[in-house]
């Protein structure tokens, strides 16, 4: 009977190594997990390293937002952190890199980051660069003021305005075409233009709607909202231009989070702070 129980011990104790070893040979890729792709793909490129780098603003409240503890947060931190869940990638092992409005092109197809979301708006000037995954979310233009203003209560009364927007970013553009006689001051950051709203050099800083609530957020008593949205912007995530593999890929992804509550928690915990009411998730573009 000694024997027998000894000899069940034994092998008992070596299924029980073997299933540990079985356990570390799936876990291909550090701090992440083995899945399968297909051979070649930046998908299998990405599962296997076991990291990402992701492009972000670093100075948008509720969507990229670097803090004093260093950790970038926000609704597109969010979403790369899902993204990179679904390639296998632990959260910790996604490095994000502050990604400006007029360095996300070159940073895609120079290879600086794998993939960057950073309230990027899919637009056909930037497609002939890069291509896009989504959208995952519309957002529109306005315009933000302080909150003794009186004068700017829309686009149309931003003529002759001293108004304050981002080199490379669509907002400017719209700006320049559709209100050309602002004075229009471009600074690197949206923060850059809180300053100079503070400081008087502009009267109103222009950029989509969601932004400008993070900002306020950060000063509630000085600025306010106009609330007269004047454009749709579709939030992409930019890929290379050719990926298809991999933009269908973050497609799935996307389809796959608006049901299954992960694109919900994502929002509740960020842009829901200010925005509660959730609006429907776009349909991706399969183009």
């Amino acid at each position: 009977m000694r024997t027998r129980k000894l000899l069940t011990l034994a092998v008992t104790a070596a299924l029980t190594l073997g299933v540990v070893a079985c356990g570390d040979d799936d876990a291909s890729s550090p701090g992440g997990s083995s899945k399968n792709f297909a051979a070649g793909t930046t998908m299998e490129r990405l599962n296997k390293a076991g990291k990402v780098k992701v492009g972000t603003k670093f100075d948008q409240p509720l969507f990229g937002l670097k803090g004093v503890s260093g950790q970038v947060e926000g609704f597109d931190v969010e979403i790369a952190k899902i993204i990179a869940e679904e390639l296998g990638i632990a959260a910790s092992n996604v490095e994000f890199v502050e990604s400006i409005s007029k360095n996300r092109e070159d940073f895609i197809v120079n290879g600086t980051v794998d993939f960057i979301v950073a309230t990027y708006t899919i637009n056909d000037t930037r497609k002939e660069k890069v291509a896009f995954a989504g959208p995952y979310y519309v957002a529109g233009q306005d315009i933000m003021v302080k909150k003794d203003n009186t004068t700017i209560t829309g686009k149309d009364s931003l003529a002759g305005k001293k108004v304050c927007s981002v080199t490379g970013s669509t907002p400017a553009e719209r700006v320049k075409t559709e209100v050309p006689t602002a004075k229009l001051t471009l600074f690197s950051t949206y923060q850059e233009c809180v300053e100079a709203m503070k400081n008087g050099q502009v009267e109103a800083t222009t950029t989509d709607n969601v932004i400008l609530l993070g900002l306020i957020e950060k000063d509630p008593d000085l600025f306010k909202l106009v609330g007269q949205p004047f454009s749709t912007e579709p939030y992409g995530i930019g890929v290379k231009k050719d990926d298809t593999a991999f933009r269908n890929f973050i497609n799935d992804t996307l389809e796959k989070i608006y049901s299954d509550g992960r694109y919900k928690a994502a929002y509740d915990k960020t842009v829901g702070k200010v925005q509660p009411t959730m609006p429907a998730p776009p349909a991706v573009n399969r183009y």
